[in-house]
């Protein structure tokens, strides 16, 4: 029950601008854990790191997301 509670809470914070699927699974590791780099969200994630930086860029010019380093993290 729990963790329905935390998945629909986590869904309503999603900005309605995120489409993609893959999109919404960044954004959302993101805002569990914080900040990551791009090797531990792929890890993590399943994901690989071309597909990272791609949906990371996308996050950045949409200014969801900072980069400092090799860390991002959400603003």
């Amino acid at each position: 029950m729990l963790e329905t509670e935390t998945a629909s809470t986590a869904a309503a914070t999603l900005p309605p601008e995120l489409q993609s699927p893959r999109a919404k699974l960044v954004y959302l590791y993101l805002t569990t854990n914080g900040d990551a780099t791009v090797s531990e969200m792929g890890e993590s994630l399943g994901m690989k790191k071309l597909s990272l930086y791609s949906i990371l860029k996308t996050l950045r010019k949409e200014g969801m997301v900072a980069c400092e380093g090799d860390t991002y993290a959400l603003n």
